[in-house]
């Protein structure tokens, strides 16, 4: 499976980014996960491939994981963005994840 993310970038403390993910096979549970300087990777939100959702309590409410597998590809849509968000997020498949994309980098100062 190779995964490819892109839509990071800098931004100021209450704008949005959309990040997407593209996949190769549409089977999988997608997640978006991220890892900032210093710290432990971490989950962020989740789709299985029925739509079910999940969210890390530190984004719920403000971001929002959708998947179009018509298209192959999975979005995180991120609003009211905080500093703390700050991270490179990266796309992964499966549960637990097995695959990984490279990462895009979102920056929120």
């Amino acid at each position: 499976v190779q995964l490819v993310e892109s839509g990071g970038g800098s931004v100021q403390p209450g704008e949005s980014l959309r990040l997407t993910c593209t996949f190769s096979e549409t089977r999988y549970c997608m997640g978006w996960f991220r890892q900032a300087p210093g710290k432990t990777r971490e989950g962020v939100a989740t789709i299985a491939n029925d739509g079910t959702v999940d969210y890390a309590d530190s984004v719920m409410g403000r971001f929002t994981i959708s998947r179009d597998n018509a298209k192959n590809t999975v979005y995180l849509q991120m609003n009211s963005l905080k500093s703390e968000d700050t991270a490179l997020y990266y796309c992964a498949s499966g549960s637990p994840p097995l695959n990984w994309g490279q990462g895009t980098q979102v920056t929120v100062s």
